[in-house]
């Protein structure tokens, strides 16, 4: 499968952008267990064209990272197509175009999920990205905006007429948030029409090794996107890379694999952000790779208040330590 010049081996597996969560520290540990491509959090045109700080600093990306996709969403033409070409001045791999984020925010002002109500405006900012710039060009989408308007097929056919280089579809309405089971029925008819010829992503409910072996089976996509099951949980791309190339599951990671795991996601947090920052910015991490211990409260609520790095390598020593025992089956 190739995504313009990018080359991928068989059956990629994708981190999707997820605000809040796929910064450069998450994205670096993301690769270490294999994610093939990697995305930044999406980054509002608005906010780029007005050159806001803060989301400048999102599309900050590391060689390490390659391939690398940036996101951009917004509802106004020029604005997308300025802000296009301020994020290939980063140098990405790819531009993608989110028209699939389903928060009140973004999709009740017509951004995100908001635009499968104006397919039409849709398929022209997209056209008019891809004409602006050389970086391939890539969209994400649901299948429409609710169980009455499940426009994905032909929609589908136009924005390849557009000219993307590769779409990715999340298998829900915005309508149904994240809600419900993704229907994977319709991804697989987009993959399936005779019409097509771009790279399909799926994306929705990847959550086992079983799940992303389905839906390279079954509804044949090119590539497969894991967004919530990897936050606190990313070396579910190794999980499932290995499952797809042996027929077997990796036995569950131990407690000390993960406490190494952390203290490497925050050391890379710190010199990524500062001291402050990166500490602050990985407490919603930090507990999250220790699910499923018993009787750990107390000592999660230390991971998500402690601001001194001493303290928090201590605390994580002793998870290791305490835990590993109570629980080696965890």
């Amino acid at each position: 499968m190739n995504i313009g010049n990018i080359e991928f081996g068989p059956r990629p597996l994708f981190l999707a952008p997820m605000e809040d969560v796929t910064d450069a520290s998450f994205r670096y540990i993301c690769k270490k267990f294999g994610a093939d491509m990697v995305y930044t959090e999406f980054v509002s045109s608005d906010a780029l064209v007005r050159d806001v700080p803060k989301s400048l600093a999102k599309f900050t990306i590391y060689d390490y990272e390659r391939p690398i996709g940036i996101q951009i969403y917004g509802n106004i033409p020029d604005a997308m197509v300025d802000s296009a070409v301020k994020v290939e001045r980063a140098c990405p791999d790819v531009i993608d175009i989110n028209f699939g984020c389903p928060v009140k925010k973004i999709a009740g002002r017509g951004a995100g999920s908001g635009m499968m109500r104006e397919p039409d405006k849709m398929v022209e900012i997209t056209r008019r990205v891809v004409e602006a710039v050389h970086t391939p060009v890539t969209v994400k989408t649901r299948l429409g905006w609710d169980n009455d308007s499940k426009i994905i097929v032909e929609l589908a056919e136009r924005l390849q007429d557009a000219g993307i280089a590769a779409l990715t579809i999340h298998g829900r309405t915005r309508a149904q948030m994240y809600k419900g089971e993704a229907d994977w029925s319709l991804i697989g008819a987009v993959k399936n029409n005779p019409r097509m010829h771009i790279p399909i992503i799926g994306n929705g409910d990847i959550r086992t090794p079983q799940d992303a072996k389905n839906a390279f089976d079954r509804y044949g996509v090119d590539a497969i996107m894991i967004g919530r099951a990897s936050f606190g949980h990313p070396w579910i791309f190794s999980e499932i890379r290995h499952y797809l190339d042996t027929g077997e599951e990796l036995p569950p990671m131990s407690v000390a694999d993960r406490v190494a795991l952390a203290k490497d996601h925050l050391a890379k947090s710190i010199e990524i952000k500062g001291e402050r920052r990166g500490v602050f910015e990985m407490r919603r991490h930090l507990a999250c790779y220790f699910k499923g211990l018993e009787n750990f409260k107390e000592t999660r609520l230390k991971l998500v208040t402690l601001t001194d790095i001493e303290e928090l390598n201590k605390t994580l020593d002793f998870v290791g330590e305490h835990w590993q025992r109570e629980n080696t089956d965890v």
